[in-house]
């Protein structure tokens, strides 16, 4: 029943996060959180910011805007800080696209933009992928509404280079470009230095992955100054608040503890890396990742079958029903000693 619903919600369909379960303990690889605590800084940030609750917090996120600015060497006027990536993702999609005009986005990539697509009323284009899972770039390009690439990609992990970015660029010199880079900090390389050689470049990043904050929800977009006025008067025609002082304190202490942020993504990429040698080893197949997660299919056994049965064994990850991709799952990175329960549990299911 949905009474009271509007039309345009009552056909919606969300999106659907991953487990947080509250029943019993798991090794939770299922959300790409990191498995690692944030800087020390950032706890002494906000602890030191609390004491400011009774007041609203800057709307311009002047700070942190600065922050992140310095270190990608950008001005601040190129910086929208937003609650998550997945808010700027949102914005973007309302800021930039129209629905008489089609985009386009790889038919397997990240669930939230076909969710998007549908709740602000436009009309995108699925591309399919190309037989290995890469991004299929070539039907990408051409005179399109707009585009949306996540680099890496969602869920297969797979990046491409800049060179690729460019073309995408290029091709569609009429349309805002949106590279997601939720994943980028784990190997692949950042779009950030073409923001002022392409206006239609928007580049969203996020503190949740590679910086410890998924519980503090911030996140920014870079690019021309004209884009980040369109986020800002959509984000002013909503809420002007979106990014609270507690997120606001964190989030600049940790983009300014370098020294951190670098240890904390290598002790990631470092993990992956024998893990997914130990899963090919199991004979799973597993793609190329540049992110904190890995995709792996066994030629022997359902995704379905994997899943449950790792839940059995107090271990959740990622799998969707999607007739594309429901012989694989999505491992998130965690602890070693996480990574060598998943597989101890994965010798007995195979």
């Amino acid at each position: 029943m949905k009474e009271f619903w509007s039309r345009r919600i009552k056909d919606a369909v969300p999106y659907t996060p991953g487990e947080q379960p509250k029943d019993r303990q798991f090794v939770k690889l299922n959300t790409n959180e990191c498995p690692y605590p944030p800087s020390p800084k950032v706890m002494e940030a906000v602890s030191a910011a609390a004491d400011g609750l009774r007041l609203y917090p800057d709307p311009e996120c002047t700070e942190l805007r600065a922050a992140i600015a310095k270190r990608e060497g950008i001005r601040p006027e190129q910086v929208f800080c937003s609650n998550g990536s997945d808010e700027a993702l949102a914005f973007a999609f309302q800021a930039f696209f129209d629905p008489d005009k089609e985009i386009v986005f790889p038919r397997v990539t990240y669930s939230f933009y076909p969710v998007y697509t549908s709740y602000f009323g436009l009309k995108c284009r699925q591309v399919p992928m190309n037989p290995d899972f890469s991004d299929p770039i070539d039907l990408l390009c051409g005179n399109n509404g707009g585009v949306v690439l996540a680099n890496p990609n969602a869920p297969t992990g797979i990046a491409v280079g800049l060179d690729v970015v460019e073309k995408l660029l290029n091709a569609n010199p009429e349309a805002v470009v949106i590279v997601d880079e939720a994943y980028v900090d784990f190997g692949a390389e950042s779009a950030v230095p073409l923001i002022d050689r392409h206006p239609n470049l928007l580049v969203v990043q996020t503190g949740s992955k590679s910086r410890s904050l998924a519980g503090l929800r911030v996140g920014w977009a870079m690019g021309n100054q004209n884009l980040i006025d369109g986020l800002r008067c959509v984000r002013d025609s909503i809420n002007s608040y979106t990014v609270d002082r507690l997120a606001q304190a964190g989030a600049k202490a940790a983009i300014e503890d370098e020294n951190w942020f670098q240890a904390t993504r290598k002790k990631v990429m470092t993990t992956r890396e024998w893990v997914a040698e130990a899963l090919k080893e199991k004979g799973f197949t597993v793609l190329p990742s540049q992110a904190n997660f890995l995709f792996a299919s066994h030629p022997d056994h359902g995704g379905k079958d994997l899943l449950d049965g790792l839940r059995a064994r107090d271990v959740l990850v990622r799998w969707w029903g999607d007739p594309l991709i429901r012989d694989w799952l999505r491992i998130s990175i965690g602890t070693d000693d996480e990574m060598n329960t998943l597989l101890a549990a994965l010798d007995e299911l195979i």
